[in-house]
């Protein structure tokens, strides 16, 4: 498949469709009307005053910010415009790319979490634009989920995109605990490389 104009080639592991699976049967405005009618209903079982001024247009606007911004990742579509460019010079050593920040939703709960993301590959006849990098987390957050997946999905995202089987994906949860995450690809299940990734930030 291509995606914005990018070649995929999918892996006997995971295709892009998979990774970016999305309900295309329902327009964003029907979405939109849907959750507002919903919020509404459960605003009114919790016996706020819709006709207060402050709170009137809280479920559209609550619908709204669902659709286009936190769970903005639900539709593939959203997916962000990818540059890559030709290894030229055979780069052939870890490209690691530290401390970016990451927010999302738990699944279970719907509550945000928040925590920061590290990833590094090592080029095969691609490389990425390092903000570009930041962009496909950013997106690969923007639904309800829970870390691990998120965890996995960043690396095998990133091996779809780069078309190399080295990546390797490690998340960091900042609420009242701690919790981290890692998933490794290729060379990264070598303790060595593991290693000097780690050792990285």
């Amino acid at each position: 498949m291509e995606l914005n104009g990018i070649s995929t080639k999918g892996t006997k592991k995971l295709n892009m469709d998979a990774i970016l699976e999305t309900d295309l049967c329902q327009s964003k405005e029907d979405k939109i009307e849907q959750i507002t009618f919903h919020f509404k209903k459960i605003m009114q079982v919790l016996k706020l005053d819709l006709n207060d001024p402050s709170l009137k247009d809280t479920p559209k606007r609550v619908a709204k910010m669902y659709v286009d911004e936190v769970f903005k990742g639900l539709n593939k579509y959203n997916f962000p415009k990818i540059s890559l460019f030709d290894n030229d010079y055979s780069y052939d050593e870890m490209i690691i790319v530290n401390d970016i920040t990451l927010f999302s939703y738990l699944e279970h709960h719907f509550v945000p979490f928040m925590g920061k993301v590290h990833v590094a590959y090592y080029p095969n006849k691609k490389v990425i634009g390092l903000s570009k990098i930041n962009r496909v987390i950013e997106f690969l957050s923007k639904k309800p989920q829970v870390q691990e997946r998120l965890t996995v999905k960043i690396a095998y995202t990133l091996s779809e995109l780069l078309e190399t089987e080295c990546v390797a994906s490690k998340g960091v949860k900042e609420t009242n605990s701690l919790t981290k995450t890692s998933y490794y690809l290729g060379q990264f299940k070598g303790q060595n490389v593991k290693r000097e990734f780690l050792e990285s930030f």
